[in-house]
């Protein structure tokens, strides 16, 4: 043992040359080679007795047995125990402790937690985008939409009747037929009925008899003298002051159409009119003469009594009214009526233009056209429903649109409701059956709506809208509504978000034609310049107009129409026989290629990997807002009608920075694997965004339920921006300098959060203003 300890020490506390050496010798003599291995001591004592020279050519010099071969087996044996001995230490030290972490794992009490690698979306493949174009085509049937039609059509159904009752119960049956789980849901909403004593006097003397009549009037007795105003838009009250007429205390006429009642109403009270008359003239509609209009004149949609919130269960909240009812009485009046109170009218001659073919040789009213407009319709509440179905998607169930369309109407409403009611029904089979027979599995969900109380306002959808919107908000990708879809033939035209322009054009190039089969339905109507052919701007008229303007969801309504005569809608002259009068007998096959569009651009939102909504066709419209109120406020500012520190750097950079997102996101699409499902939720959820992010948020929901700065109504739109310049410009009462500032402040911010949301996410958002 002490030799061994002596060796270990060697080995650990040895000199600093030793060494061991090994040297191979070849016995010249024989086969056999000598191995020789030298420590360093031992070579350096050789060297220095025999000489370097010498130690070259040892190999000639006699064999040497080196100091080691000469220790003594014992001291070898130690050397090997010591080597051995020091392996066991070693090797017991590693698996004592090896062994005593493991034991640590195995007690202990917590559970071990393994993060999981987590799986990637495997994409749902479905039928290929031609079969199913194919298949909608040939599953959508005439005879089963003219099954719906007879189905459907009903004589009385107003809002919350036991006629409008009995349709729900017709939708809901369907639905269940279709293993849709339908549901509903129920508002108590304050409406409008017409009074029994409701008249008009001219002159003293009653006019005709008065049936018809707009729902939300204000309730009073006014007289006043007459003033016509053609069709009561603000370009026509314009041209009234142009001429120094004076409208304060006026009972105002207007004909029926191009804008909506309560939008007359609206520009008629800015102007201090005591009332308004609003009659169907010949030029514009083939009726008779004694036919009644029904209508509304809330500016605004829902019920007037609780904006901005539900009417769900008799819900009790503090008294309030919206904004938007009338504080001046308003009445409809029949041909007949009108013929009778415009021939009589003396004073000055109509304006240039407004004389377009009238029946009458009428005037502008003077002094002593007295009128007398006794209005005293009940207010009332009753108990509406929607009916819903839902389709399921496959993959984002939780993403959704809705196919919508009003269920009730004053009178028959044949073109008004049954039509699209019928209509809704036929696409929610026809798309059921292909899944269930066909192969087709949608990627997201489809929401098959039947609203109440349409004719008032579309009460039942934003009622709806009010009480889900905040998820509403976030998971609907889009809205088609089926309302008024036909009302002629010989045109077709559109309103919808900007985003679906793309999409609806890509669909009328895959529809056939109403006349030649060989044509398309983009050739027949838009084979020039599509946008100016068929586009229009969404007006408060149009039942989408609550998904877009307050729900901020990319809405499209349509619509094959006469390029000559307004369609009786909201009398009771919307019949079966009207409608195939109006579309020249051609009613079913027009009502099926409007079932293609709303079913191929439905089958598309929910068939692609990605979302076919196009972001950057907002750039176009954004940047045309910009220019135009640039132009503006320079003009304003040389002639010192603002102030030069009003700046449009930050509008400018606005402008840009959604550009740019609109232009990564393009980017992003073209480099991305589209087969990663996770991937293009990520994109689809950024394209989501956008148009709920242009709903301003610094308006009251109630002051201002419209809020879209494009596309909705108030002072904080980017119209609204244009008009107070022009109001500036011409030193109006309007006009004021300091609530432009804020308005053009808060449109600015609008915009670059709208840029915020498309970027993504935050460390990628655009921050240069």
């Amino acid at each position: 043992m002490d030799q061994a300890r002596t060796t270990i020490s060697k080995i650990f506390n040895g000199e600093p040359r030793s060494y061991t050496r090994f040297n191979l010798t070849q016995n010249m003599e024989g086969d056999n080679s000598h191995v020789e291995m030298k420590l360093s001591s031992d070579m350096d004592d050789e060297v220095e007795a025999n000489g370097v020279g010498e130690s070259i050519n040892q190999h000639n010099r006699p064999y040497y047995p080196s100091k080691l071969n000469q220790r003594s087996p014992k001291t070898i044996c130690g050397f090997v125990i010591a080597i051995l001995f020091l392996f066991i230490i070693g090797y017991l030290i590693g698996y004592l402790s090896n062994k005593s972490t493991v034991k640590n794992e195995i007690k202990s009490d917590c559970p071990v937690f393994s993060e999981p690698t987590p799986e990637r979306p495997q994409p749902v493949y479905s039928l290929d985008w031609s079969d199913l174009r194919t298949l909608l085509k040939k599953k959508l049937t005439t005879n089963n939409i003219k099954s719906n039609l007879k189905e459907f059509s009903s004589v009385s159904h107003q809002a919350g009747s036991s006629g409008d009752e009995a349709l729900a119960n017709k939708v809901m049956d369907k639905f269940r037929t279709f293993k849709m789980t339908p549901w509903t849901d129920e508002h108590y909403v304050k409406v409008q009925d017409r009074g029994t004593s409701n008249k008009v006097l001219f002159r003293g003397n009653a006019v005709g008899t008065t049936e018809g009549y707009l729902a939300y009037s204000a309730v009073a007795t006014v007289e006043g003298t007459a003033l016509y105003a053609h069709y009561g838009r603000a370009e026509d009250f314009r041209r009234l002051r142009e001429l120094d007429v004076d409208m304060n205390g006026k009972v105002v006429l207007i004909r029926a159409g191009l804008l909506s009642f309560a939008e007359k109403v609206a520009n008629a009270a800015s102007l201090n009119a005591s009332a308004v008359l609003i009659y169907p003239d010949p030029l514009n509609y083939e009726i008779n003469d004694d036919t009644a209009l029904f209508g509304h004149v809330h500016l605004g949609t829902g019920d007037p009594y609780t904006p901005g919130f539900p009417s769900f269960n008799h819900t009790q909240f503090p008294p309030a009214e919206s904004s938007g009812l009338p504080l001046i009485p308003a009445q409809t009046i029949t041909i007949k009526q009108a013929t009778e109170i415009m021939s009589k009218l003396g004073g000055r001659t109509l304006p240039d233009g407004w004389n377009d073919g009238m029946l009458w040789d009428t005037r502008l009213g003077n002094e002593d056209d007295n009128i007398t407009v006794e209005v005293n319709n009940v207010l009332v509440q009753r108990k509406i429903h929607n009916v819903f179905g839902v389709i399921k998607g496959y993959m984002d169930a939780d993403r959704y649109m809705v196919i919508g369309a009003q269920r009730d109407a004053w009178g028959p409403g044949f073109a008004r409701s049954t039509v699209g009611t019928s209509l809704l029904v036929e696409l929610a089979r026809t798309i059921t059956d292909m899944i269930k027979n066909d192969d087709f599995k949608p990627k997201r969900s489809i929401v098959f709506a039947s609203w109440s109380a349409g004719e008032f306002g579309s009460v039942g959808a934003t009622e709806w809208l009010e009480g889900y919107l905040t998820s509403l908000n976030l998971k609907t990708f889009s809205y088609i509504s089926l309302d008024e879809v036909i009302s002629g033939f010989d045109s077709f035209k559109a309103s919808a978000s900007p985003l679906l322009y793309d999409l609806l054009e890509s669909t009328m190039k895959q529809v056939s034609s109403t006349v030649d089969a060989t044509k398309s339905l983009h050739e027949q109507f838009a084979a020039s310049n599509w946008e100016k052919s068929v586009m229009e701007p969404m007006s408060l008229s149009h039942s989408a107009y609550p998904f877009q303007s307050f729900s901020g969801i990319p809405s499209l309504s349509f619509r094959f129409t006469s390029s000559s005569k307004s369609y009786p809608f909201g009398t009771f002259e919307d019949t079966e026989l009207s409608l195939d009068r109006y579309t020249s007998s051609s009613t079913l096959k027009l009502v099926k290629t409007a079932g293609e569009v709303a079913g191929l651009v439905t089958l598309r939102l929910v068939h692609d990997h990605l979302l076919k909504l196009n972001v950057a066709k907002y750039t176009s419209v954004i940047r045309n807002y910009v220019s135009q109120i640039r132009a503006k406020v320079e003009s304003r500012q040389m002639v010192r009608r603002l102030p030069s520190t009003l700046s449009m750097q930050w509008l400018l950079s606005a402008q840009g920075s959604y550009d740019r997102a609109a232009s990564n996101l393009v980017s992003v699409i073209h480099n991305s694997d589209l087969d990663d499902m996770e991937q293009c939720r990520i994109i689809n959820d950024r394209i989501m965004r956008v148009e709920g992010s242009l709903l301003s948020p610094y308006v009251s929901p109630r002051e201002s339920p419209f809020r879209h700065i494009v596309l909705g109504s108030g002072s904080h739109t980017l119209a609204a921006l244009v008009d107070h310049l022009e109001a500036i410009r011409g030193n109006l009462k309007s006009a004021d300098v300091d609530q432009f500032r804020n308005q053009f402040a808060l449109a600015t911010w609008t915009i670059q959060g709208c840029a915020n949301a498309l970027a993504g996410e935050v460390w990628n958002m655009d921050n240069e203003i």
